[in-house]
């Protein structure tokens, strides 16, 4: 049974050590292989073979619950008992589907799934494809970013009734230091206990409602002995609230010169880190972004006819073989293929590309893509959730999750981080009760409380997953897309570019250029039986030899017996001919005498061609040559890489002499010519034990190995499924300025995340000792928890705009390095 993978929301989180604990709690349930929690998705993605069931119990009990939604799905066609049992059945068969209520009356369902487990549509999809077409209800739809823009309202809700109830206090305790009358005011006003009194009851109402989440999430997570940033809140401000309280109503417990009241520093500390996640969510709220604008893209309805009738439908209505009429300017509803009309098509979306594509009957189009001036029509083929900006969005999810090797380092850190933090305010109260001036008792809570507060690890927990939310999403955008995380980190330490040639540095669109014909046959017959055996390949020469037969309107024999020898040609017979079609090495193989040909080759290499033999039944037939142009961008993009200081070097199965040209006309520096797939491995292996960190970059079948043994696989875009598959970067582009785009991504985010960590680290390493007093022997300074309180909000705060800021990485053109 293969693993499952669940993507889960997760409730509760705020810092590294939250993160630290729900992989632990995560990682102790039988059957779970993986789990990697990110706390600025605050999403948990977990491989194994775990029920459900453990799953929840597990985030439950660590006091992080699975984030859960209730949607109401319409569902019709449903006539009996037995459709609602069946589809009942259905969908709670579907992992990340907790319950389901299906209603025959309503034609409806109430749904309880797992938020980031699985999506509305492919709920939505499950009773469709049973015959029961079903949509979830438009004024139900919500996601992930609905939650955040939820989570942000209520904190500043919150933090507006924390700084309102705040403020009175701050001004009776605190006024008389900015104004010097206030405090006989309010002695000869309403006198010193009442102030105290009024205090208690406005601080303890600022804790119980608007900071209560960090008493009711901080103080279990402290007596299970599991610490985290809401304990240390907890603790610093019930201790300055619990002093101030006995100082209030039972003085005669404290010394005289210790009677003091530190309401204010309780409720500011609150309203301050309240304000501090207030800015933090609507922070990581733009670091989603890019995702909400992928789905922002995709239409929202399509003209479909059906019936011989022209219908406006719900995009999720679509079924694949719908024919769907597109007007001028529209967007283009899903992935299919155009069947009339001719138009410029808008592809910037997918290929980062400005320049619109033109599109005639034949072509693929992509959902999301906007539709020129033409009027079109085209026939869907994948919907939902198999669209290629829907995968896209898979992916950039995926990345998003991912942890990089560095963030290992940060866990390490947080997991005893809290705790140390811990000992280390006691500590520093036990030093001032000690050796501290008077009052000793009110500067050692002082201290302590600044300690417990300045150290709260928000902004550690949020140094990479934030810069790799941003950095994915913005990649996205430009044409890149990382399908694993942990390129991001790799790719910066590349000091080789390896390159297929065709498809990669060529345009991989050949054409034939000559014909030899040996013996007597004639030209077309033989063209003809060539082009039906290739018309069973895939590969671009195949597709060039093809169109050429086609031009010349020849009519195809039929083929049997088709063999395929990957990286040296193919064999079939045809009308009773044992015919091959390839390179020297397959001539060699199979005892084919070549004769002078190899003069010809030589020439046509030369020139930049790639040579091919034919033969009949064991004897040389023909002699076939196909060119395959350089693409205009490739030059560029390798000067562009020479910049960075990298090698590049071309690993090629075609012959020496044209790889050479090919290398020359582009400006590559090593070329590897003549070699097998499994060669292209070896040749990866050779450059990787001379110390360097290869990037293989490749579009075609035979270049899934190479892509799977380097050290990062990028594939081009417009290549095979099984090449994408393979690699760890995928360009939409087709284009080798992608390289150049992936590399700057990289590099740009390891410094954003170097300075994060420098930030998240040097902050608490500088201030914590501050906090607990270190520079009072030397100018008498002191830190107020208030300030502590501030100073902690703003370091998350800046974490995260540091990280926005890798919003902006700007794509390479052409023309820069023209």
């Amino acid at each position: 049974m293969a693993a499952r993978q669940y993507s889960i929301n997760i409730k509760g989180m705020n810092c590294a050590s939250c993160v630290g604990r729900v992989e632990k709690a995560l990682q102790a349930v039988v059957g779970v292989d993986t789990a990697t929690v990110n706390l600025s998705s605050e999403r948990a993605t977990i491989v194994g073979h775990a029920r459900i069931e453990d799953i929840l119990q597990a985030l439950e009990g660590a006091g992080y619950p699975a984030r859960q939604e209730t949607r109401v799905l319409n569902i019709r066609d449903m006539s009996c008992a037995s459709c609602v049992g069946r589809v009942e059945k259905a969908l709670l068969d579907q992992a990340g589907v907790l319950d389901a209520s299906v209603n025959l009356a309503t034609e409806s369902a109430s749904i309880t799934f797992l938020n980031g487990t699985i999506t509305p549509q492919d709920i939505a999809a499950i009773p469709t494809a049973m015959g029961y077409p079903a949509s979830f209800a438009v004024a139900e739809q919500s996601d992930q970013a609905a939650h955040k823009e939820i989570e942000a309202h209520q904190l500043r809700q919150m933090t507006l009734i924390a700084a309102l109830l705040t403020l009175p206090v701050f001004l009776m305790e605190m006024g008389g230091h900015l104004f010097p009358g206030v405090s006989v005011w309010i002695e000869r006003s309403i006198g010193l206990q009442t102030s105290w009194i009024l205090q208690f009851c406005l601080s303890s109402i600022v804790m119980a409602w608007p900071g209560q989440t960090f008493y009711r999430r901080g103080l279990p997570a402290l007596f299970k002995g599991t610490p985290d940033m809401n304990s240390l809140v907890a603790i610093g401000s019930l201790a300055a609230w619990g002093y101030s309280t006995v100082a209030t109503f039972l003085p005669s417990l404290l010394p005289e010169e210790s009677r003091a009241v530190y309401f204010e520093a309780a409720a500011v500390i609150v309203t301050l880190i309240l304000l501090g996640r207030y800015l933090e969510a609507r922070a990581k709220g733009r670091t989603g972004e890019a995702i909400r604008s992928l789905i922002g893209l995709q239409a929202r309805s399509a003209r479909v006819e059906r019936d011989g009738e022209v219908t406006e439908i719900d995009i999720d209505d679509i079924r694949s073989g719908d024919l769907i009429h597109i007007r001028p300017g529209e967007k283009i509803p899903t992935d299919g293929q155009l069947i009339r009309g001719h138009s410029y098509i808008d592809e910037s979306m997918i290929t980062g590309e400005p320049v619109p594509v033109d599109k005639s009957v034949g072509d693929e189009l992509v959902g999301g893509t906007i539709n020129g001036t033409g009027a079109l029509q085209m026939r869907a083929e994948r919907v939902g959730a198999d669209t290629m900006l829907s995968q896209i969005i898979r992916m950039v999810e995926q990345a998003q999750g991912a942890r990089l090797p560095v963030q290992d380092l940060v866990n390490r850190v947080t997991a005893w981080f809290v705790p140390a933090v811990l000992v280390i305010a006691v500590l520093t109260m036990l030093v001032w009760l000690v050796v501290g001036p008077e009052p000793t008792l009110t500067r050692a809570l002082i201290a302590g409380v600044s300690v417990l507060i300045i150290a709260c690890p928000c902004a550690m927990g949020l140094a990479v997953p934030t810069s790799i939310m941003v950095a994915t999403g913005r990649a996205a955008e430009i044409g890149v897309l990382f399908r694993q995380g942990s390129a991001l980190q790799t790719l910066e330490n590349v000091s080789v570019i390896a390159l297929d040639k065709t498809g990669t540095v060529t345009q991989g669109q050949p054409r034939l250029t000559d014909l030899q014909v040996v013996n007597d046959m004639n030209e077309d017959e033989l063209l003809a039986m060539v082009a039906a055996v290739e018309d069973n390949s895939e590969h671009p020469i195949a597709r060039a030899i093809v169109q050429a037969a086609r031009t010349r309107e020849l009519t195809f024999p039929a083929v049997t017996d088709f063999v395929s020898h990957t990286g040296m040609g193919v064999f079939a017979t045809v009308s009773g001919q044992q015919i091959l079609v390839g390179t020297h090495r397959l001539m060699s193989a199979n005892d084919i005498s070549l004769g002078s040909s190899p003069d010809d080759v030589q020439r046509f290499a030369e020139m930049g061609k790639t040579p091919l033999y034919v033969a009949i039944d064991g004897k040389l037939a023909a002699l076939l040559a196909v060119a395959d142009p350089i693409k205009p961008s490739s030059p560029a993009a390798i000067r562009a890489l020479h910049a960075l200081g990298l090698k590049v070097v071309m690993i090629t199965g075609d012959n020496q002499a044209t790889a050479d040209h090919i290398a020359r006309e582009s400006g590559i520096d090593d070329v590897v010519a003549q070699v097998m797939p499994d060669g292209k491995v070896d040749a990866i292996r050779k450059l990787s034990a001379s110390g360097a960190t290869v990037a293989f970059v490749g579009d075609g079948i035979n270049d899934a190995p190479a892509l799977a043994a380097a050290d990062v696989g990028i594939a081009i875009g417009t290549g095979t499924d099984v090449a994408i598959e393979s690699a760890d970067v995928v360009l939409m582009s087709g284009d080798l300025l992608g390289v150049v785009n992936a590399l700057e991504t990289s590099q740009r985010t390891m410094k954003n995340i170097r300075q994060n960590l420098l930030w998240a680290f040097g902050y608490n390493v500088l201030l914590i000792p501050v906090a607990a007093g270190a520079l009072y022997p030397l100018n008498g300074m002191t830190l107020s928890p208030m300030l502590a309180a501030l100073a902690m909000a703003l370091s998350s705060v800046f974490v995260l705009s540091n990280a926005l800021r890798l919003r902006w990485i700007k794509p390479e053109h052409t023309e820069t390095y023209a």
